[in-house]
């Protein structure tokens, strides 16, 4: 059974491309399927949060198992099995009879969508030096894809029914299987694959580097609290927009996808303009100074129109993200830049399973009839703060002279 090189790009590109769409996908119908079971707004936004965290988490603890697995066994049958069952999982939540089988169908999802590193796995496997930063740049724009397609797709199917967008992706993840099952070839030869080490299956091993430098610790607290404070987008977007200005998923849909492509021109293009101008510690602090207005801004909108003006700047805060990583990669010697950057992914990934719970709590209890003012922008307002306490720490590690000359 032979492929084209090509051909393996191409269903690598469509997996990530899928495991994007079904993590953004049920953003905007999330609250409506939940509100199937329950009435209770606060109920709804706590288990909005449990739902999105729940993803994250088992992706983080998901992912250097399934990668262990394909090292021993090969990339493909992780791949279908994956496949697979993301299409099975799909159908399972559209019908789901309670939420708890609709929070396993979630919990499954991340399992699945955890096979995104075994197809980076496979994609080193047929590349070399004249293509690898080619295949692997096609892994980060199927991903951003996704999340804009996903959104989109999720609030405009939502019009049909509630059932339309699981249904939709249960049908792209099988056909994808298909299509692997018949044509795509293994990637790793037998020669080359290992047995399994426990020490491997350990998700929290590879944070051990951010204890191991002192002169990067302060940089990565950076990185953690900025991140951990941008969670709080895909965690209370829908929520928000929906309480306080009547959004419907086919509008929180649209609004994603605006997102998705602002974060995209600025992360794809202003970045390699703007930092080179600025310079990374400038870039880094201002971008920290305009992320932190923009979520103040969210907070305290009146109105929904002008939640698509805050998102000018909230964009070009994005600058800040790839300051930081540059700047931290500078610090370590390039013999440790992949052991680095696996700590950073694992630290996004935690702060994507904890940030959801943090801010829909905000958001419960600040929406209640409990809360002593109503004001459903808390969690931006947190967001914010939390901003604001990695500037302090940049400016701590720095000098504030340094970041404004």
């Amino acid at each position: 059974m032979t492929l084209s090189s090509s051909a393996s790009v191409k269903f690598i590109f469509a997996t990530i491309l899928l495991d994007s769409v079904g993590l953004g996908l049920i953003i905007p119908i999330l609250p409506d399927l939940i509100r199937r079971f329950s009435s209770d707004p606060v109920f709804i936004s706590q288990y909005y949060g449990y739902f999105i965290s729940s993803y994250a988490l088992i992706q983080f603890l998901a992912s250097p198992v399934l990668g262990s697995i394909s090292d021993r066994f090969g990339r493909r049958p992780v791949l279908l099995t994956s496949l697979f069952g993301a299409g099975a999982d799909y159908l399972v939540m559209a019908y789901a009879p309670n939420l708890a089988i609709l929070f396993i169908g979630r919990i499954i999802s991340g399992l699945t969508g955890a096979s995104h590193t075994v197809a980076s796995a496979y994609m080193a496997d047929i590349s070399d030096d004249s293509n690898r930063s080619a295949n692997f740049g096609m892994i980060g724009a199927a991903f951003g894809i996704g999340f804009i397609i996903g959104p989109l797709l999720g609030g405009l199917l939502a019009t049909i029914g509630p059932h339309a967008c699981f249904i939709a992706a249960a049908a792209m993840n099988l056909a994808n299987f298909l299509f692997g099952l018949f044509v795509l070839p293994e990637s790793l030869a037998p020669e080359k694959r290992r047995h399994i080490e426990l020490t491997r299956l350990n998700p929290f091993a590879s944070l051990s580097i951010a204890f191991k430098s002192s002169a990067i610790l302060p940089l990565i607290w950076v990185f953690v609290v900025f991140v951990f404070a941008g969670q709080v987008h895909p965690s209370t977007w829908t929520l928000y927009t929906q309480a306080k200005f009547g959004w419907d998923a086919l509008h929180v849909g649209i609004s994603f996808a605006v997102v998705g492509l602002a974060i995209a021109f600025v992360q794809g293009g202003l970045t390699r303009i703007l930092i080179p101008k600025m310079g990374e510690s400038r870039a880094l602090f201002y971008g920290l100074v305009v992320n932190a207005l923009s979520f103040a801004g969210f907070a305290f909108a009146p109105y929904g129109w002008v939640m698509y003006v805050v998102l000018v700047p909230s964009a070009l805060a994005g600058i800040a993200g790839p300051a930081i990583q540059s700047m931290i990669s500078r610090e370590v010697p390039a013999n440790e830049q992949g052991e680095l950057q696996g700590t950073l992914m694992s630290l996004a990934s935690l702060t994507a399973a904890i940030g959801p719970i943090v801010y829909t709590s905000l958001f419960a209890h600040f929406t209640s009839s409990e809360a002593p003012v109503q004001f459903p922008g808390a969690p931006y307002l947190g967001a914010a703060v939390i901003v604001l306490v990695s500037i302090l720490i940049l400016i701590q590690s720095r000098g504030l002279k340094s970041l404004i000359k």
